[in-house]
């Protein structure tokens, strides 16, 4: 056992404990919820440190024997990050391992990752862990940095990686919906107002307007990129970079751009930066309206779904499993109601986001884990919803075009389409006269000998611009 201590007292840590005493302390404080810091923050987290431990070092604060072995040590911990992410091992949780739920502004976080590098580079050091008068965890790994400008730094450079990602899951999806638009191009169908019969439409038409839909979130998320790309790094509590020389702060964004790739550049007003996270509202509420996006859609292809044999069974949806433990062959849309689901939840996380954002006081805002969990987590979980939709679902799906033309043929919607040719007042009585019958609308017409269901039929696919005849047979 090795003896650590801190301004509240002293602890005890196994020998081989890579974390330290502030780390230990947030374990006991705050409740194992079983959930973990998301990796993409922990690694923008190492970025920013490797950054500050660049910069330091040139301009001569952190000394060769000391930068050598952090630099290591935070090379070391972004590899394990990266294979966590890859799900190929998971070395990093046993290291970086206090809960996202906690109090202090996120300083648990941020004393775990200053803990961890400076032990390990205490080993690469040839010294053993907790020997912090050679490599001290908050005077050397933390120099010039406070969890308050490091913080939302990190979940900044996180964020961005993220929104890359959510972007070009829309893209994928965008291309799924644009290729059925393709294929069901000549697919007529009875269109829907206020879930009633309403004039037709190509079931192409529709899923055109979905992907059109899809366009619009790929390109405002694209856009937010630009919101976040400003950060606080170099303010320290503030934002005033209160024990920061002048010549770090000017030099550490660039620094962190580099190591990132990413356009980063210091915030005009570090102080605003600090302690207003209007921004993280913004944003969010950008991946909120995705979401709200897929709910619709997703509404949409259930009923279309639905059935298959009482209801409007429009469109085949793959089979994912079996529907039901006590009726037979019945199959659920359950990527569909998955991805509802999820996007109920990125609903509420707007609310939470937004009422967090709102409840920082003065110069800092002291639930920026929460913030920053949910955030992150509806990025992820949004991308890979949308994955799956696009792979399990909207790949796979097929149109039922005789179901598609017994619905609109039986609809007395199509009779829109026959009064340039019959006067409305004539199709008026017509359809009228089929409800109080009891008919369907097509059947009053054959009665009548007006038209038959052929002839209706061509009618509507042409004035859909439907050249293919093959689709006017009976």
């Amino acid at each position: 056992m090795r003896k650590e201590c801190d301004s509240l007292g002293m602890l005890e840590l196994t020998d081989d404990a890579v974390y330290g005493i502030h780390t230990l302390r947030a374990l006991d404080n705050f409740p194992i919820t079983g959930e973990r810091i998301n990796l993409q923050l922990i690694k923008a987290y190492l970025f920013v440190k490797n950054a500050a431990a660049e910069t330091n070092f040139k301009i001569g604060l952190l000394p060769k024997e000391k930068y050598e072995p952090i630099i290591k040590a935070i090379d070391l911990l972004i590899g394990e990050t990266e294979s966590a992410i890859k799900k190929e091992s998971f070395g990093i949780h046993e290291k970086i391992i206090v809960d996202p739920y906690q109090g202090g502004a996120g300083t648990s976080l941020n004393m775990n990752i200053n803990e961890v590098i400076a032990n390990l580079a205490l080993s690469y050091a040839g010294k053993k862990f907790g020997e912090y008068n050679f490599i001290h965890p908050i005077d050397d790994v933390n120099l010039s940095q406070s969890t308050n400008d490091t913080y939302p730094t990190a979940l900044k450079v996180a964020s961005i990686f993220l929104l890359r990602e959510l972007a070009e899951s829309f893209a994928v999806l965008q291309s799924s919906l644009q290729k059925k638009e393709n294929e069901f191009s000549n697919v007529i169908k009875l269109g829907r107002t206020q879930l009633q019969d309403a004039v037709a439409i190509t079931l192409g038409q529709e899923f055109g307007a979905y992907a059109q839909a899809i366009a619009r979130d790929r390109w405002r998320l694209y856009n937010a990129e630009e919101r976040l790309r400003s950060v606080n790094l170099g303010g320290t509590a503030v934002g005033n970079f209160v024990s920061a020389p002048k010549e770090y702060v000017l030099s550490v964004n660039a620094e962190l751009k580099k190591i990132t790739g990413l356009p980063i550049a210091k915030a005009e007003d570090l102080i605003d930066a600090t302690q207003n996270f209007d921004v993280f509202i913004e944003v969010h509420g950008l991946i909120k309206a995705g979401a709200c996006s897929l709910i619709k859609i997703c509404n949409d292809l259930r009923l279309m779904s639905s059935g298959p044999h009482g209801g409007f069974g429009e469109i085949i949806l793959p089979a994912m499993q079996a529907g039901s433990s006590i009726m037979p062959g019945k199959v659920n849309p359950v990527i569909l109601e998955n991805v509802i689901q999820v996007s109920e939840l990125i609903k509420g996380h707007d609310v939470v986001i937004s009422n967090l954002a709102a409840s920082g006081n003065f110069e800092l805002n002291a639930f920026t884990p929460l913030l920053a969990h949910l955030f992150l987590k509806s990025i992820e979980m949004l991308r890979d919803a949308i994955h799956n939709l696009s792979d399990k679902c909207i790949s796979e799906l097929r149109a039922n075009e005789e179901r598609c033309k017994q619905n609109l043929l039986k609809s007395s919607a199509a009779a829109a389409s026959l009064i340039n040719i019959f006067g409305y007042d004539s199709i008026a009585k017509i359809v009228n006269e089929a409800e109080s019958k009891n008919l369907t609308f097509i059947e009053l017409l054959k009665q009548k000998k007006l038209l038959t269901e052929k002839e209706l039929y061509g009618l509507l696919t042409r004035e859909m611009g439907i050249k293919n005849e093959e689709r006017t047979k009976n």
